[in-house]
């Protein structure tokens, strides 16, 4: 995360869903996006977009396959990153909070492959 960057958690994403006034906001890779003022605008419909309103979008965004162009693009809405502990590779490993809000990341297992060198 680069200095100045604000951390949101997936909780607080999902209350930006664009229901009730709401503003929208998506995670892509990581990061938060509002993408309330461009939904309408999305060349494949609002739907694509809003299906994901308050959400990770991220494998559906890299499935269709989007161009460098709306990679670009993308940068425009961003207002910060998921917080550390939430991010992708550490909720499938088992991230989690500890009662004063501080963030647990799994223990790594050491590996029981033997490593050998060959020399000739």
């Amino acid at each position: 995360m680069t200095a100045g960057t604000k951390e949101f958690t997936r909780q607080e994403v999902a209350l930006r869903d664009g229901k009730n006034g709401n503003p929208i906001w998506i995670i892509i890779r990581d990061v938060v996006y509002d993408v309330t003022d461009y939904v309408e605008d999305h060349p494949g419909g609002p739907e694509l977009v809003t299906d994901f309103a308050g959400r990770d979008g991220t494998k559906d965004f890299d499935d269709f396959g989007h161009s460098s162009t709306a990679m670009e693009m993308l940068k425009q809405y961003k207002v910060g990153e998921l917080n550390y502990c939430e991010r992708a590779k550490f909720q499938k490993q088992g991230s989690n909070w500890s009662p004063d809000g501080a963030c647990i990341l799994p223990d790594k297992k050491r590996s029981k492959k033997r490593k050998f060198i060959f020399c000739g």
